[in-house]
């Protein structure tokens, strides 16, 4: 296994005193290179003639990696270590969203008008044309970010608590990509049943419901049953985001390698919300041959353990993932770290298409077979082609609540996948720049024309 690359998801600052002296901050700088530590800003917080105190910003890998940073520094003579605080737990400390009001109140005719008595007039003009709740609430732009912590990213069923940071990210990234309100609910419930009457309960408030880190299958369930008894639109990130950007990205990377969607061997590993809903979207895509596997192997119709999600795309074959990779053009990974091997990105076909999209740790390391891929991507940001959701589910949701659909469809899908890969440029498409940066802006209001033009043309747009 490859080290990892530091990154500022273990981010910290270390505070240190240290003599004034030539040559004392270089021992410094040398000391956390020496451990792996990459180097970001260095402030010079107080000088005197005998000392300097110093703010040194450096990236980790992981925990340990920042344990051992620290070590190596306190290690070194004469410099004392005044403070480390670590920068990604202080982002999140107190929260990282608010609500702030539109307007200010500074009169009793301010009050009157947007509460009592003023707003009862609202009330009313609501319950004569509940339509007007869209022209005068927040319901309009605001979207419900639902979550029972029972898949919380790649770590497991660790509760609604402990998903609420997820979901607060979630919130900022609606409001900072496309200006849309979103508010986290984290439930205290894994029961499928309570979970849809809860969000039915709920949804007179919000314009949309986004489904985000709800284990497989029950997801498929909750948001089968959101969907046909709500007449908003029902997102489940976790599948449709994931598969939108995986399309969008292959769209690119099948042209660099002049290799026809229709034609290509297709290796989907992790059979879960993501894979199935990759499948499904490839397959309505003109993908013809997609072979799942889980962590059995191949998803055989001779296995007994599958549910209807994985039977859907059961084969005739059976084997190992090594057995589906061979000869194979495309794989996909959203399954678990380091599951792929050298060998068998070799024994793949010409050319051969990499996402390895586990996080933090993909399922092969891009060091490891940068000379045998024509392309590779992954879920992470400090590598080229990221496969990021923020490029799908912002712009969905805001074509969706623009138009007022009822709700969300196939083809949106496809047409917003087709967008978000069109906004690289042919002349700018190479192995390491098939999908736009998260922070292109025309991302989120591409995707929001695509989403509304598709809901028109099939006639489930109400504006």
């Amino acid at each position: 296994m490859v080290d990892l690359t530091p990154t500022p998801s273990f981010s910290l600052t270390i505070r240190l005193q240290l003599p004034n002296r030539a040559g004392m901050l270089a021992s410094v700088t040398h000391a956390i290179a020496s451990v792996g530590g990459n180097l970001g800003q260095i402030d010079l917080v107080d000088q005197t003639r005998q000392t300097s105190v110093r703010d040194i910003t450096v990236d980790a890998t992981c925990t340990e990696h920042i344990e051992t940073i620290v070590e190596a520094v306190k290690a070194l003579p004469d410099v004392q270590l005044i403070n480390v605080y670590d920068r990604t737990f202080h982002l999140h400390r107190g929260g990282k969203i608010s609500i702030e009001s539109k307007m200010v109140i500074n009169s009793h005719s301010d009050l009157a008008m947007a509460y009592t008595p003023g707003v009862g007039r609202i009330c009313m003009a609501i319950a004569q044309d509940p339509e007007q709740v869209y022209n005068l609430t927040i319901k309009q732009n605001t979207v419900a970010i639902v979550s029972d912590g029972s898949a919380v990213l790649g770590l497991g069923n660790l509760g609604p608590a402990a998903a609420l940071p997820v979901m607060e990210g979630k919130a900022m990234l609606f409001k900072e990509f496309a200006g849309l309100d979103a508010f986290p609910i984290c439930l205290a419930t894994q029961d499928t049943d309570a979970i849809v009457e809860t969000v039915k309960n709920l949804a007179p408030v919000f314009g949309g419901v986004n489904l985000e880190d709800i284990a497989a299958p029950r997801c498929f369930e909750i948001e089968a049953r959101l969907r046909q008894e709500l007449d908003i639109p029902v997102f489940h990130d976790d599948q449709h985001g994931t598969a939108i950007v995986t399309l969008a990205a292959l769209i690119n990377a099948l042209k660099l390698v002049k290799k026809p969607l229709d034609s290509v061997r297709i290796v989907i590993n992790g059979a879960g919300a993501a894979g199935v809903a990759i499948a499904r979207l490839l397959h309505k895509a003109g993908a013809e041959s997609i072979m799942m596997c889980d962590s059995k192997g191949i998803l055989s119709k001779d296995r007994t353990d599958l549910n209807s999600q994985k039977q859907e795309f059961a084969v005739d074959l059976a084997g190992t993932l090594a057995d589906a990779m061979e000869g194979s053009d495309v794989f996909i990974g959203v399954s678990a770290p380091g599951v792929v091997t050298t060998k068998m990105v070799r024994s793949m076909a010409k050319d051969p298409i990499v996402f390895a999209m586990a996080n933090p740790i993909p399922e092969i390391q891009p060091e490891l077979v940068s000379m045998d891929v024509a392309v590779m991507a992954t879920g992470r940001s400090d590598y080229p082609n990221q496969i990021n959701n923020v490029l799908a589910f912002p712009g969905i949701f805001r074509g969706a609540l623009d138009c007022r659909a009822q709700a969300l469809t196939t083809t949106m899908y496809l047409e917003a996948a087709m967008a978000i890969a069109s906004l690289v440029n042919p002349a700018d498409l190479d192995r390491e720049h098939i999908i736009p940066s998260v922070f292109d802006k025309r991302v989120a209001t591409t995707v929001a024309a695509a989403v509304q033009h598709a809901a028109r043309q099939e006639g489930i747009a109400r504006n």
